[in-house]
């Protein structure tokens, strides 16, 4: 029954011609059992009536201004022919049900007073000759009574959808009312919990900075003492390992895939991406300035992921040019530059998470500046500028130069 009702729900065309059927089928079982005076007559012809009259009932719902005109066309066939079917009056009564049940209130009085005051006139007006002594003012009132039932069930099924249809819009936002503040209380704790695990593991670090500091004053004249400093060392390294790595999984949101274990790239990786660029049809040098041994890993990474997007964009937007990377040590900052010779990017808006607004969050993360745009001769230039802070602090010193071609 369910798997009917869904599978007439998607046709509708279907089921209001099955119900102009059934009408039909009524009238039919109507007429049968009837008296012979009281009914139509058994020949073809009004038949032919009953069929015409509840044609309209078809189109109730894909076109009810024609339903209701093709409706108010069959009362002519009291006038002409002294005829009236069942179906007549049950067509009248599903029109005005549905089109209360559908639509506005104004518009369904409107149709409900165009389908029942024609009729309600041909009752006033031309008397039908039946074997009951009917007086016109009864058919009136019965007519009248049809008609305001008819709108009041209409109406009413018409309110209790439109208040299912609230119900639903309101259990749907609550739904997710409810989901997001799930998850808002999901991204409020994991905040605590990284809160937490950034404190534990900055003790731990602390720590170990003291005793290695203890450890290597006392290294000459105390070796034993050094060395269980050392071993504290390593352990508490180990277990700052382990919570940090817990506290990029609770950083991480579930769309994110899990973190990769690998070691990050550095400056060491820069040959690789000017390779890669080469290898796209972008002639491209690299020139490295200082020594680049003692710069921190996180600068390091900064400085490579920028060098890996300024080379994308200029193998992107470059065309036939040449680029060149720069990156130098000097005075306790490493510098990096990336210049090419093309025609720089199209014109027209850049969309939120391009590749300039990593750079300026990897620069801004340690303190350094990023100047991005084109050059005066043409193409694009990126320029970096961070701080170098080493272990020992004292800056990372200018060394030895080396280009490659």
């Amino acid at each position: 029954m369910t798997g009917a009702r869904a599978f007439l729900r998607g046709r509708p065309l279907l089921a209001d011609a099955l119900l102009a059927g059934a009408l039909l089928l009524f009238d039919v079982v109507f007429t049968l059992l009837s008296p012979r005076e009281f009914g139509p007559g058994r020949l073809p012809t009004p038949w032919l009536w009953s069929v015409l009259c509840a044609a309209p009932v078809v189109l109730r719902r894909r076109a009810p201004v024609v339903a209701v005109g093709v409706a108010l066309a069959t009362l002519a066939l009291p006038v002409w022919f002294d005829a009236v079917p069942n179906t007549q009056g049950l067509a009248f009564v599903v029109l005005t049900y549905t089109l209360a049940a559908r639509g506005s209130a104004w518009r369904a009085a409107l149709a409900a007073v165009v389908l029942w005051v024609p009729v309600m006139t041909l009752n006033a007006v031309v008397p039908l000759t039946s074997p009951l002594d009917v007086s016109s003012a009864y058919l009136v009132l019965n007519n009248l009574l049809t008609a305001l039932v008819s709108y009041a069930v209409g109406r009413a099924v018409h309110a209790r959808r439109t208040t299912l249809s609230a119900l639903r819009e309101r259990a749907r936002a609550a739904e997710e009312n409810q989901r997001t503040l799930a998850e808002q209380a999901v991204a409020q704790e994991r905040r605590r919990i990284a809160r937490e695990l950034h404190d534990m593991v900055a003790h731990q670090v602390s720590v170990m900075g003291v005793l290695a500091t203890g450890a290597r004053r006392v290294l000459r004249r105390d070796p034993d003492a050094a060395d269980e400093a050392i071993a504290t060392i390593e352990q508490s390294s180990r277990t700052t390992l382990r919570e940090m790595r817990r506290l990029l999984d609770v950083l991480r949101s579930d769309a994110e895939p899990a973190a990769d274990l690998a070691p990050q790239p550095g400056l060491a990786g820069i040959e690789e991406l000017v390779e890669q660029a080469r290898q796209a049809g972008l002639p491209v040098t690299l020139a490295v300035a200082g020594d680049a041994t003692p710069v921190p890993e996180g600068v390091a990474l900064a400085v490579y992921r920028i060098v890996q997007e300024a080379l994308a964009n200029a193998v992107r937007h470059a065309g036939s040019a040449t680029a060149r990377v720069r990156v130098a040590v000097d005075d306790g900052r490493l510098t990096v530059e990336v210049t090419d010779t093309g025609r720089g990017a199209p014109p027209g808006p850049a969309g939120p998470g391009h590749g300039l607004v990593g750079m300026r969050e990897w620069v801004g993360l340690y303190g350094g500046t990023l100047h991005t745009g084109p050059r005066p001769g043409g193409g694009f230039r990126v320029y970096a500028r961070i701080p170098v802070e080493q272990a020992d602090g004292v800056p990372a010193g200018a060394g030895g130069d080396r280009e490659s071609r």
